[in-house]
């Protein structure tokens, strides 16, 4: 059973030209991004410029009250549609999707609750101060000591993921006052309509257990008096319109959620996450209410078809909270013509940044739009590809998207919808330093996760001398180093 999509922009396909190549899609940029009386992009009431100018590029740019009002605007969505079925539900934020210290705090300020799936997610919801209780903590290869940091903070709900875990967990919870309080995910067999690697519920894959071995691994945890099976837990995939997949997945985790029922009280159904956003104009994602309702309605009708009560329900968005809400600048380097075998001419424009700060398209073919941020221009469009700086010919930013034919060296780039899987996926690679990451709220701007040197690289380097770092600064800056 597939869900699909609302979206028919493959990485091959060149889209046709706008009619201004300085618009803005609103579905795509945050919702106070505009253009001043100058033509500069301007978020959150801020000129790009300004923000260029004090803090470089690089840069993420997150807008913490787009992020705030996503956490609320979720919330509310899932609890009307739960309770119109007089239910309960708890929306997580995924925070693998980005998370700070201070997103942390943003999302649970909301009233959200916190998934983490590693040790050291963990520690940064607990460095935010978020209650213990609040957290579900995932993973396929959750280790010995991340179980144990996890059940010494009291952490609320703990996903189990493989028979090895359930073993693990039987070893830890011994002698513990109370039992731990966990969940099966059960990989549906629902294959959801997205690439390969952001599908989580086909049979051949490291998620979850099967349908039969969820049933076998809910009896082993029933036997271990240090855990407690309050619910079944199942996530389909990632950047999903429409509810088919959910639906689909839905049918299948009530009915073993029946089976189990019947030999003991299970009071929570957790349907998982990865609800699609708009990167470009060709994305038409599902508005979160009809979402909720749909998927909600749907759990409400088989349980309704199997005579059994309806479980409290929980959630877990994640990109469709916080990925609308960033956005990234970069400073164009140099632009290269290259004719295309039909004929075509495309620009390449390569910007400071790349695969480092954006893997997304590398990874999995993703796709993104740009505007030019410093200006705007009645230039005609031309077709371009925005490639970063780094030594792979899959060093891609955007693959395909329409600029004004005059930008050049020097202009300022934003590149929308980049608040999640961004700074979540960055990396080094050829000693690039990761950005850093201003958050936008009231008209003010902050640094809320501070960018990497070239110091802090070579730090990390037990080979170290200092005498790298000594040419390195000696050499003159060049005219872009010293304006970003």
């Amino acid at each position: 059973m597939s869900a699909a999509p609302h979206s028919s922009s493959p990485a091959s396909a060149s889209p046709a030209a706008p009619g201004d190549a300085n618009a803005l899609v609103a579905a795509v940029w945050p919702s106070r991004a505009t253009r001043d009386d100058r033509g500069v992009l301007t978020l959150g009431g801020i000129p790009a410029t300004e923000l260029r100018d004090r803090f470089g590029t690089p840069l993420w740019v997150l807008d913490e009250d787009e992020v705030r009002a996503q956490a609320r605007r979720a919330r509310s969505a899932f609890e009307v549609a739960s309770a119109a079925h007089g239910v309960a539900a708890r929306v997580y934020y995924a925070g693998k999707a980005f998370l700070s210290i201070e997103v942390a705090r943003w999302v649970t300020e909301e009233g959200l609750a916190l998934d983490v799936c590693t040790g050291g997610e963990l520690a940064v919801a607990l460095a935010a101060g978020v209650d213990p209780a609040r957290l579900g903590f995932h993973g396929n290869n959750k280790s010995e000591l991340e179980l144990r940091a996890a059940l010494d903070a009291g952490v609320g709900t703990i996903v189990i993921d493989s028979f090895v875990e359930i073993e693990r967990l039987a070893a830890l919870t011994s002698g513990r006052a109370a039992p731990a309080r966990v969940m099966v995910r059960v990989n549906s067999g629902v294959h959801a309509e997205t690439h390969d690697f952001l599908a989580t519920a086909h049979e051949d894959q490291k998620f979850g257990f099967t349908l039969t071995d969820a049933a076998a691994a809910a009896a082993r945890i029933r036997e271990v008096p240090g855990l407690e099976l309050v619910g079944l837990h199942g996530h389909i995939g990632s950047q999903i319109f429409g509810t088919a997949g959910f639906v689909e997945s839905a049918a299948r985790l009530v009915d073993l959620h029946a089976a189990l029922s019947a030999d003991a009280p299970l009071p929570l159904l957790n349907l998982g996450g990865g609800f699609g956003i708009a990167y470009t104009a060709a994305d038409d994602p599902t508005p979160i209410e009809d979402l909720a309702r749909g998927i909600v309605d749907a759990v409400a009708a088989e349980c309704a078809a199997r005579g059994i009560p309806m479980p409290d329900l929980a959630f877990e968005p994640g990109r469709s909270i916080v990925g609308r809400a960033g956005v990234t600048l970069y400073s164009v380097g140099t632009t290269k013509p290259v004719t295309l075998d039909e004929g075509l001419t495309r620009l390449y424009v390569s910007v400071d940044g790349g695969m480092s700060d954006n893997a997304r398209p590398a990874l999995y073919g993703a796709q993104y739009s740009v505007r030019i941020a410093s200006r705007a221009s009645d230039a005609d469009p031309a077709l371009v590809r925005v490639v970063g700086k780094h030594c792979e010919s899959g060093d891609i930013v955007v693959d395909a998207d329409h600029l004004p034919g005059d930008v050049a060296p020097g202009d300022l780039l934003a590149v929308p919808a980049t608040g999640a899987y961004c700074f979540s996926l960055a990396s080094t690679y050829n000693y690039v330093p990761r950005p850093p990451v201003v958050a936008l709220r009231g008209g003010e701007a902050r640094v809320i996760v501070r960018g990497e040197t070239v110091d802090d690289l070579l730090a990390r380097d037990a080979g170290y001398t200092g005498a790298a770092r000594a040419l390195l600064t000696s050499a003159p800056e060049s005219p872009m180093e010293g304006t970003a």
